[in-house]
């Protein structure tokens, strides 16, 4: 991939993040902290990696995503809205009454949801049943499943992990957004996951750790699971909860499920944006 490719995959990830702040702000609700976490994740899977067509959501050959953490779901929509599966302007609609923009992702509201979540733990069972699916189908789709850390101390997960192990369910990747909070701490201090990459491994997974912010290493660990035979893949990706906004970085539990204040919003529009001022 040449650098005004990955440059232009960084542009979009940007846009990404300022429509969360955006309609979180808008809204007075929403999780901005792990939405920002996962917006180099999701805009490497939306703008380079799956083969999706936004004027057809129901294409048979489409790759799945199931994003389990859908408490996360502001910047699924800004991926949506971005990719052209409805107007961006719609963003601002989050969590108002009679929106599509559920606070929590809905599949019956909205085109491109493949599920609803917002449960955590849930997402990886709903991923291996698709991808069984495609295999006795004979289709090629491949299956990505995007998992927060907190929700990895759910057991349905390692339940469901075993399962894609036993099954050999190549045509599936697990993608951990792995930014070291969950809303009640610290992962470490709540409930270590460690040693995290030897329990996938035990559970028979290809396991890659990558930087999680870089656009060339997420290519380069989602290549390596579309190659990987005879056993799932689970992508670690290390990220930073309220990635691109100073604040939020420092304070990441403050917003986990809060939005920045108006005053904030201007701030984080502004290092966003790489500007000294903005108008609202």
């Amino acid at each position: 991939m040449s650098g005004d490719e990955i440059k232009k995959l960084q542009e979009i990830a940007s846009k990404l993040r300022q429509h969360v702040i955006a309609m979180t702000c808008a809204a007075a609700s929403g999780h901005p902290g792990g939405s920002l976490s996962a917006a180099d994740i999701i805009t490497v899977l939306y703008f380079h990696t799956l083969r999706h067509r936004p004027k057809d959501p129901g294409w048979v050959d489409r790759d799945r995503f199931v994003m389990s953490k859908g408490h996360a779901a502001p910047i699924l929509y800004s991926a949506l809205a971005e990719a052209g599966y409805f107007p961006a302007k719609y963003l601002k609609t989050l969590r108002q009454m009679g929106s599509s923009l559920q606070g929590h992702i809905d599949m019956l509201s909205l085109p491109g949801i493949e599920m609803s979540t917002g449960s955590l733990g849930q997402g990886l069972s709903a991923a291996n049943g698709m991808a069984l699916a495609g295999r006795l189908d004979k289709k090629d789709y491949h299956v990505f499943c995007l998992l927060g850390d907190g929700e990895c101390q759910e057991g349905q997960i390692w339940e469901a992990a075993m399962t894609s192990g036993h099954r050999k369910i190549d045509n599936l990747t697990a993608i951990v957004d792995h930014n070291k909070y969950q809303i009640d701490g610290k992962i470490e201090d709540v409930k270590t996951l460690n040693p995290f990459e030897d329990k996938w491994k035990a559970f028979g997974w290809h396991v890659v750790r990558c930087d999680g912010h870089s656009i060339k290493a997420l290519i380069a660990a989602i290549d390596s699971a579309q190659k990987t035979k005879g056993k799932p893949t689970v992508i670690i990706a290390d990220t930073i909860k309220g990635k691109g906004v100073s604040f939020m970085e420092a304070a990441p539990l403050s917003f986990h499920g809060s939005p920045p204040t108006p005053e904030q919003e201007k701030q984080a529009l502004c290092e966003l944006c790489k500007i000294k001022d903005i108008e609202l």
